[in-house]
Protein backbone atom coordinates (compact mmCIF):
# COMPACT_ATOMS: atom_id res chain seq x y z
CA UNK A 1 0.00 0.00 0.00
CA UNK A 2 1.37 3.34 -1.42
CA UNK A 3 0.91 6.74 0.09
CA UNK A 4 -2.74 8.70 -1.27
CA UNK A 5 -1.50 10.33 -4.50
CA UNK A 6 1.96 9.01 -4.76
CA UNK A 7 2.83 6.48 -7.20
CA UNK A 8 6.20 7.47 -8.22
CA UNK A 9 9.11 9.05 -6.33
CA UNK A 10 11.76 11.61 -7.65
CA UNK A 11 15.25 11.35 -6.46
CA UNK A 12 17.44 14.12 -7.20
CA UNK A 13 20.54 12.67 -6.47
CA UNK A 14 21.56 9.23 -5.93
CA UNK A 15 24.14 8.62 -3.24
CA UNK A 16 24.25 6.83 0.09
CA UNK A 17 20.60 8.82 1.73
CA UNK A 18 19.43 8.55 -2.11
CA UNK A 19 19.70 4.80 -2.96
CA UNK A 20 18.55 3.81 0.01
CA UNK A 21 15.21 5.39 -0.32
CA UNK A 22 14.89 4.49 -3.29
CA UNK A 23 15.88 0.88 -2.50
CA UNK A 24 12.90 1.29 0.89
CA UNK A 25 10.13 2.90 -2.25
CA UNK A 26 10.21 0.26 -4.12
CA UNK A 27 9.90 -2.41 -1.27
CA UNK A 28 6.57 -0.53 -0.65
CA UNK A 29 5.55 -0.70 -3.72
CA UNK A 30 7.05 2.64 -5.39
CA UNK A 31 8.24 3.99 -8.37
CA UNK A 32 11.22 5.54 -9.20
CA UNK A 33 13.27 7.99 -11.06
CA UNK A 34 17.14 8.41 -10.03
CA UNK A 35 18.93 11.05 -11.16
CA UNK A 36 22.39 12.43 -10.00
CA UNK A 37 24.88 15.21 -11.49
CA UNK A 38 27.22 12.67 -13.89
CA UNK A 39 24.26 11.52 -16.16
CA UNK A 40 21.50 8.19 -16.36
CA UNK A 41 24.31 6.50 -18.05
CA UNK A 42 26.48 6.40 -14.88
CA UNK A 43 23.36 5.01 -12.61
CA UNK A 44 23.51 1.63 -14.70
CA UNK A 45 24.53 -1.05 -12.09
CA UNK A 46 21.78 0.88 -9.49
CA UNK A 47 19.14 0.53 -11.30
CA UNK A 48 20.10 -3.11 -12.36
CA UNK A 49 19.92 -3.44 -8.76
CA UNK A 50 16.48 -1.77 -7.89
CA UNK A 51 14.41 -3.58 -11.19
CA UNK A 52 11.57 -3.12 -13.36
CA UNK A 53 10.40 -0.29 -11.15
CA UNK A 54 13.12 1.98 -11.39
CA UNK A 55 14.35 4.05 -13.89
CA UNK A 56 17.37 6.80 -14.46
CA UNK A 57 17.12 9.71 -15.57
CA UNK A 58 18.21 13.80 -15.44
CA UNK A 59 17.57 15.76 -12.49
CA UNK A 60 14.82 17.31 -14.85
CA UNK A 61 12.77 13.91 -15.61
CA UNK A 62 13.32 13.29 -11.77
CA UNK A 63 11.74 16.46 -10.89
CA UNK A 64 9.05 16.22 -13.74
CA UNK A 65 8.11 12.72 -12.97
CA UNK A 66 7.73 12.52 -9.60
CA UNK A 67 4.54 12.95 -7.70
CA UNK A 68 6.74 13.79 -4.69
CA UNK A 69 10.88 14.44 -5.14
CA UNK A 70 13.62 13.91 -2.69
CA UNK A 71 16.44 16.56 -2.68
CA UNK A 72 19.40 14.93 -1.53
CA UNK A 73 22.54 16.55 -3.03
CA UNK A 74 25.24 18.29 -1.30
CA UNK A 75 24.10 21.68 -0.19
CA UNK A 76 26.26 23.72 -2.15
CA UNK A 77 24.60 22.36 -5.04
CA UNK A 78 20.82 23.15 -4.01
CA UNK A 79 20.62 26.00 -6.35
CA UNK A 80 21.56 23.41 -9.59
CA UNK A 81 18.09 21.74 -8.61
CA UNK A 82 15.49 22.49 -10.78
CA UNK A 83 12.30 25.00 -10.30
CA UNK A 84 9.66 24.84 -12.85
CA UNK A 85 9.16 21.13 -12.57
CA UNK A 86 9.15 21.54 -8.79
CA UNK A 87 5.95 23.85 -8.36
CA UNK A 88 2.95 22.73 -6.75
CA UNK A 89 5.00 19.38 -5.29
CA UNK A 90 6.29 18.06 -2.08
CA UNK A 91 9.88 18.02 -1.96
CA UNK A 92 11.86 16.39 0.77
CA UNK A 93 14.92 18.05 1.86
CA UNK A 94 17.76 15.77 3.21
CA UNK A 95 20.33 18.21 3.09
CA UNK A 96 22.72 19.09 5.65
CA UNK A 97 25.67 21.94 5.83
CA UNK A 98 29.23 21.20 6.48
CA UNK A 99 31.28 24.15 5.73
CA UNK A 100 34.28 21.96 5.19
CA UNK A 101 32.70 21.10 1.99
CA UNK A 102 29.78 23.35 1.01
CA UNK A 103 32.01 26.48 2.37
CA UNK A 104 30.61 28.76 4.98
CA UNK A 105 27.01 30.06 4.72
CA UNK A 106 26.79 33.40 6.17
CA UNK A 107 22.76 33.41 6.44
CA UNK A 108 23.37 29.64 8.40
CA UNK A 109 26.41 31.07 10.82
CA UNK A 110 24.53 34.01 11.98
CA UNK A 111 21.01 32.26 12.15
CA UNK A 112 19.16 33.87 9.68
CA UNK A 113 18.08 30.76 7.68
CA UNK A 114 18.61 27.28 7.64
CA UNK A 115 19.92 24.24 5.11
CA UNK A 116 16.03 23.32 4.12
CA UNK A 117 14.93 27.57 4.06
CA UNK A 118 17.47 28.05 1.16
CA UNK A 119 16.49 25.18 -0.62
CA UNK A 120 12.93 26.36 -0.24
CA UNK A 121 13.70 30.13 -1.06
CA UNK A 122 15.37 28.46 -4.20
CA UNK A 123 11.96 26.78 -4.81
CA UNK A 124 9.46 29.15 -4.10
CA UNK A 125 6.65 27.42 -5.80
CA UNK A 126 6.71 23.68 -3.92
CA UNK A 127 6.32 22.83 -0.50
CA UNK A 128 9.64 21.53 0.87
CA UNK A 129 9.46 19.12 4.37
CA UNK A 130 12.47 18.27 5.76
CA UNK A 131 13.22 14.81 6.51
CA UNK A 132 16.13 11.44 6.28
CA UNK A 133 19.50 14.27 7.32
CA UNK A 134 19.82 12.48 10.77
CA UNK A 135 19.38 9.02 9.92
CA UNK A 136 22.53 7.28 9.09
CA UNK A 137 22.02 5.91 5.40
CA UNK A 138 22.23 2.06 6.02
CA UNK A 139 19.26 2.55 8.91
CA UNK A 140 16.56 3.60 6.37
CA UNK A 141 16.46 0.03 5.66
CA UNK A 142 18.03 -2.19 9.26
CA UNK A 143 16.29 0.16 11.66
CA UNK A 144 12.42 0.15 10.14
CA UNK A 145 10.02 -1.40 12.04
CA UNK A 146 6.48 -1.78 11.80
CA UNK A 147 3.99 0.44 13.51
CA UNK A 148 3.65 -0.34 17.58
CA UNK A 149 6.66 -1.91 17.73
CA UNK A 150 8.51 -0.25 20.99
CA UNK A 151 11.74 0.00 19.74
CA UNK A 152 10.30 2.26 16.65
CA UNK A 153 12.88 4.70 15.18
CA UNK A 154 11.04 8.25 15.29
CA UNK A 155 12.25 10.51 12.15
CA UNK A 156 12.34 14.26 12.55
CA UNK A 157 10.24 16.53 10.02
CA UNK A 158 9.81 20.33 9.63
CA UNK A 159 8.02 22.21 7.61
CA UNK A 160 6.01 25.67 6.79
CA UNK A 161 2.75 23.23 5.34
CA UNK A 162 1.05 21.08 6.75
CA UNK A 163 -0.56 19.15 3.96
CA UNK A 164 3.34 18.53 2.41
CA UNK A 165 4.29 17.76 5.93
CA UNK A 166 1.15 15.13 7.00
CA UNK A 167 2.16 13.28 3.53
CA UNK A 168 5.65 13.03 4.47
CA UNK A 169 4.60 11.64 8.19
CA UNK A 170 2.50 9.20 6.17
CA UNK A 171 5.49 8.05 3.82
CA UNK A 172 7.94 7.99 6.29
CA UNK A 173 5.63 5.61 8.68
CA UNK A 174 5.15 3.15 5.85
CA UNK A 175 8.81 2.83 5.42
CA UNK A 176 9.00 1.92 8.82
CA UNK A 177 9.32 4.77 11.14
CA UNK A 178 6.85 7.08 13.77
CA UNK A 179 7.39 10.73 13.12
CA UNK A 180 8.43 13.90 15.49
CA UNK A 181 7.05 17.38 14.02
CA UNK A 182 9.74 20.16 14.72
CA UNK A 183 7.99 22.80 13.87
CA UNK A 184 8.48 25.45 10.72
CA UNK A 185 11.54 25.42 8.38
CA UNK A 186 12.98 27.46 10.82
CA UNK A 187 13.21 25.45 13.23
CA UNK A 188 14.95 22.97 11.62
CA UNK A 189 18.54 23.66 13.05
CA UNK A 190 17.20 21.94 16.13
CA UNK A 191 18.17 18.14 14.47
CA UNK A 192 21.10 19.52 12.48
CA UNK A 193 24.65 17.68 12.94
CA UNK A 194 25.82 18.66 16.15
CA UNK A 195 22.47 18.41 17.93
CA UNK A 196 21.41 15.98 20.09
CA UNK A 197 19.33 13.67 18.02
CA UNK A 198 21.40 14.19 14.90
CA UNK A 199 22.55 10.30 14.51
CA UNK A 200 21.30 8.10 17.03
CA UNK A 201 18.75 5.62 17.28
CA UNK A 202 15.88 7.72 19.10
CA UNK A 203 12.13 6.60 20.06
CA UNK A 204 9.84 9.47 19.45
CA UNK A 205 9.68 10.50 23.56
CA UNK A 206 13.57 10.17 23.34
CA UNK A 207 13.39 12.58 19.96
CA UNK A 208 10.89 15.35 21.68
CA UNK A 209 13.65 15.60 24.28
CA UNK A 210 16.69 15.96 22.31
CA UNK A 211 14.83 18.36 19.80
CA UNK A 212 14.17 20.53 23.06
CA UNK A 213 17.18 19.72 24.38
CA UNK A 214 19.17 21.46 21.02
CA UNK A 215 21.31 24.63 20.87
CA UNK A 216 22.07 26.54 17.92
CA UNK A 217 26.01 27.07 17.58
Amino acid sequence: MTTSGITTIGLIGAGHIGSQVARAAIAHGYRVVVSNSRGPETLTDLITELGDAARAGTPQEAATDGDLVVVTVPLHAYQQVPVEPLVGKTVIDTNNYYPQRDGQISAIDNGTATSASLLQDHLPGAHVVKAFNHIPSADIIDQARPAGAPDRRALVIAGDTSGPKSTVTALLDELGFDVVDAGALSESWRIEPGTPGYGPHRTVAQMIDDLAAARRA
